[in-house]
């Protein structure tokens, strides 16, 4: 077997355990809200979302990116093979998990009042969101433990963690929600943390013991992927705030229920889709860092694990293009049919996503906080306005086309990083499949616009079997 081989062979793998995680955690979420719908009803729902969106919301605010920026820190020194620096870094990562945890969960206390005020129009829910408090701490210290298990590349380790959080969590809301109904919103979600924390701390590492490093070392230490972290966590605040301004200017333009469409269609299109982009990043991130240095070796990851994403996606973005009006019906209503334009344009935009997202790890391998920072911001930016504009002019479809059309620009944008600010290149095989993909995905929407089904069935019964005989020559 070659090594470029080995290399696509150890990229499936990956994507294999982490693809089936990222499906049996949107399973537990959709069984537990659907227990929550039919044993609470919607003020459960409601309650579930707005303690949820606090949560998510001070834990992004607090915990500074270490999550993500610390994996580049760990991987290197896992490059470089020094048992006692990997250590040390380790201790430097999981010191800062702690401080920034405690630090999280104090200023959550401190903004119960106005979380209650701000939720619910009243300060009578203050000491529901001091007791989220300590689900902010247990989210602090389970990052620290999934950057270590990741940076370390220990990712059959990252997967138990994450299923027994998950399956853990889902079994003992189960009799909460049941016998204590309204009352178990709260305390279902902190037996959650708890459950990831407590599964986290079983599977750590042990590998490394901690190391002997002062506070002015771990803060000397930490001040590298701290730095990127808080480029990272401003990068997702621009991004969350533009997506929130599309959606106030669409309720005020055109009412609740387009925020709706608007909602259900980028929930298929970005995180459905998206589980293959984060079962290929678990591996591909850390992987990237140890090289950053190596402009040859950065090359070939990145091109192969393009090429990989392509072969990945294909047959899986053609069977959502065909089965896109069943699997809107069977996930939302027929009611929702109208986002049928949307979603198809949506995953064609899909295409490009997968090659701008693989080259734009290249600026968090090279801990490029500011150049991610740019791109981000005027990633979020260009589809704010696209998606308004599109909008004013073909409606609830012409979200599909401003989708599209804002990751072209966007990998463009990226484009330019990689090859004018990085001087890196490419394979010609990328470009090959990007087109190849780019082809077929578009000839099988326009066969599915215009009723040819039949077209599109032959474009999938062609595209799926040569992607499969290519995944078979890698592990053959």
């Amino acid at each position: 077997m070659s090594k470029r081989d080995g290399l696509s062979q150890m990229i499936l793998k990956a994507m294999g355990i982490f693809g089936g995680v990222q499906v049996l955690s949107i399973l537990c979420s959709v069984i537990r809200t659907k227990l929550v719908a039919l044993w609470i009803g919607p003020m459960g729902v409601g309650l579930f979302g707005i303690y949820n969106q606090a949560l998510e919301m001070m834990n992004t605010a607090t915990n500074l990116g270490v999550r993500n920026s610390s994996v580049r820190d760990i991987s290197m020194a896992v490059e470089q093979r020094d048992a006692t620096m990997i250590s040390r870094i380790i201790t430097v990562v999981r010191r800062w998990s702690l401080w920034l945890g405690l630090g999280g969960a104090m200023v959550t206390m401190g903004l119960a009042p106005f979380l209650s005020r701000f939720s619910f129009g009243d300060y009578s829910h203050w000491w529901h969101f001091m007791a989220l408090a300590v689900a902010v701490l247990f989210m602090a210290l389970t990052n620290g433990e999934y950057a270590v298990l990741q940076g370390l590349s220990k990712l059959k380790r990252l997967a138990r963690v994450t299923v027994s959080g998950v399956v853990g969590g889902l079994l003992i809301s189960i009799p909460l929600f049941y016998f204590l109904r309204e009352n178990s919103v709260l305390p279902s979600i902190i037996a959650y943390a708890l459950c990831v924390v407590v599964a986290a701390f079983f599977y750590k590492d042990k590998e490394y013991p901690p190391a002997e490093v002062s506070p002015r070392d771990t803060v000397k230490m930490g001040a590298g992927f701290i730095k990127l972290g808080v480029f990272m966590t401003l990068g997702s605040f621009v991004a969350m705030l533009a997506s929130y301004a599309f959606v106030s200017w669409l309720n005020i333009y055109s009412g609740t229920h387009s925020v709706g469409f608007y909602q259900a269609g980028y929930t298929l299109i970005d995180k459905y889709a998206g589980l293959v982009f984060a079962a290929l990043g678990m591996e591909f991130y850390p992987r990237l860092s140890r090289v950053a240095g190596s402009a040859r070796r950065i090359r070939v990851f990145v091109s192969q694990e393009i090429n990989i994403a392509f072969m990945v996606l294909t047959p899986c973005l053609l069977a959502f293009i065909l089965l896109r009006s069943q699997l809107v019906w069977l996930l939302y209503s027929k009611e929702f049919e109208v986002i049928v334009t949307y979603i198809s344009w949506g995953v064609v935009g899909t295409v490009l996503r997968a090659m701008s997202w693989c080259m734009a790890f290249v600026m968090l391998a090279k801990g490029d906080g500011k150049m991610y920072l740019i791109t981000e911001s005027l990633s979020a930016l260009m589809g704010l306005v696209l998606n308004i504009v599109c909008f004013v002019m073909w409606g609830v479809d012409g979200l599909g086309y401003a989708y599209f059309a804002w990751y072209v620009i966007y990998t463009i944008i990226i484009g330019v990083v990689y090859f004018k600010v990085y001087h890196l290149t490419l394979s010609v095989k990328c470009y090959r499949n990007l087109a190849a993909t780019l082809v077929v995905c578009v000839a099988a929407v326009m066969a599915m616009q215009l009723g040819a089904w039949y077209l599109a069935v032959l474009i999938f019964a062609v595209a799926a079997p040569w992607c499969a005989r290519y995944a078979y020559k890698i592990f053959k």
